[in-house]
């Protein structure tokens, strides 16, 4: 049976989901973020040296990193329509997005989180105005425009598709779901349509509510 190492309020609940979508069993092992620091705890580097989520175990097997648990699933317990062969247009799309997902827009909102918390951390006083000042920058000047021409591209793909490489649920869209709840959440997401309704289909999917129910819910906000 594969177990799922889900630490709670990450994107390892993507990956409970893609299992309920394929209708695999699983199990899931919790693990409780540190309440200061909100990291792993240590005993997920006894599964993968790494100690981060999401990882699965599938009897001896140990696979790390969201996109190649998606693919290994996908390859091993997914139907026909799961599998998008090469010669398929549809290939294309999905092989970037699905990598996308991590390559280009998680690590902006990951900075964005960092920064937004830095001047809340604990520092001396007479070094918080010039901690404000320098996130503040970063975030205003760098990561806020980066983030709204990464949405401006998603949605314009979005208001003509459906789901990410067409017109049925995919890999990708398992992947790009974790970012773009985290985006909407953390960013001024006015005029977006095509994204909101995105994530509402995803979130009306029996699949999905699943997932949450088993795994826990997510607060993209932290």
């Amino acid at each position: 049976m594969i177990t799922v190492h889900h630490l709670e309020n990450s994107r390892s609940l993507r990956i409970v989901w893609m299992l309920e979508e394929l209708g695999v069993e699983y199990q899931i092992k919790h693990y409780k973020r540190d309440s200061k620091t909100m990291l792993a705890p240590a005993e997920l580097r006894q599964v993968h040296p790494l100690g981060k989520s999401p990882v699965i175990t599938d009897g001896d097997t140990v696979i790390a990193e969201s996109g190649a648990i998606i693919e290994y699933l996908a390859n091993r317990y997914g139907a026909p329509d799961w599998v998008i062969p090469a010669s398929d247009p549809r290939w294309q799309q999905e092989r970037y997005w699905l990598h996308y997902a991590e390559g280009s827009l998680t690590p902006l909102l990951v900075m964005k989180l960092i920064f937004s918390h830095i001047p809340r951390s604990p520092m001396p006083f007479f070094v918080k105005p010039v901690a404000k000042g320098i996130s503040g920058k970063v975030i205003g000047g760098f990561l806020d425009p980066q983030l709204q021409t990464h949405l401006e591209i998603i949605e314009k793909h979005l208001a003509n598709h459906t789901w990410f490489a067409g017109e049925t649920l995919g890999c990708a869209d398992i992947m790009m779901c974790f970012p773009l709840q985290a985006a909407m959440a953390r960013t001024s997401n006015a005029g977006l349509p095509a994204i909101k309704r995105f994530l509402e289909q995803v979130e009306a999917r029996p699949a999905w509510q699943r997932a949450v129910a088993s795994a826990g819910p997510l607060n993209p906000l932290t």
